[in-house]
């Protein structure tokens, strides 16, 4: 791994673990074990080496979550693939995290590739949702912009209230009351 890979890694890591203001310089190079001249080399600095690992996380969960939704299945097999994939539930997103790091959302810079993944997440869940409509598995009252928010909150809430409890099981309870309210009526079980 090149030296400005282990930096952006290094960064990954740090920014999911502490936050952006926990994140420092310093934290940098001892996880990475790159000299301070090679972190300058690379980046302008700490904003510049941020947005690169936030672009990079952003698009490793993109990368995740289209394997997923594009695979095989029917709308509703996907969406809940989506829903149920592995995931490490107590440490939390790592897209979802930076929401939550104020020095991220006040920088339009590095909040947008947050905003971007989340956006394209919704899309991608709200064009299958449609798609859903149309063959039929889905209620066609349903809007598939409301239910694609509808699944994103439930994961990142999920998040959430997992890491409160300490336990994945609230996380596993919020995607299975989802599913059960998506679920085509010849599924549900009687």
């Amino acid at each position: 791994m090149s030296t400005s890979e282990r930096l952006i890694e290094s960064t990954r890591e740090l920014l999911w673990e502490r936050g952006y203001v926990g994140t420092s310089p310093k934290a940098i190079l001892e996880r990475s074990g790159a000299g301070q001249g090679s972190m300058y080399h690379h980046f302008k600095g700490k904003p510049d080496l941020a947005l690169a690992a936030i672009r990079r996380t952003a698009e490793e969960m993109r990368a995740t979550a289209e394997g997923v939704l594009s695979g095989p299945g029917t709308p509703y097999e996907r969406v809940e693939a989506y829903l149920r994939r592995e995931r490490d539930v107590l440490r939390g997103c790592p897209v979802g995290r930076l929401t939550m790091d104020p020095d991220v959302i006040v920088d339009e810079a590095l909040r947008a590739p947050v905003d971007e993944t989340l956006d394209w997440l919704r899309e991608q869940l709200a064009q299958i949702v449609e798609e859903g409509k149309e063959s039929g598995e889905f209620a066609p009252s349903l809007d598939g912009e409301e239910i694609a928010a509808t699944a994103v909150a439930t994961v990142q809430g999920g998040y959430v209230l997992a890491r409160a409890s300490g336990s994945p099981a609230a996380f596993d309870a919020a995607v299975r009351g989802l599913l059960a309210l998506l679920a085509p009526p010849d599924a549900i079980d009687h």
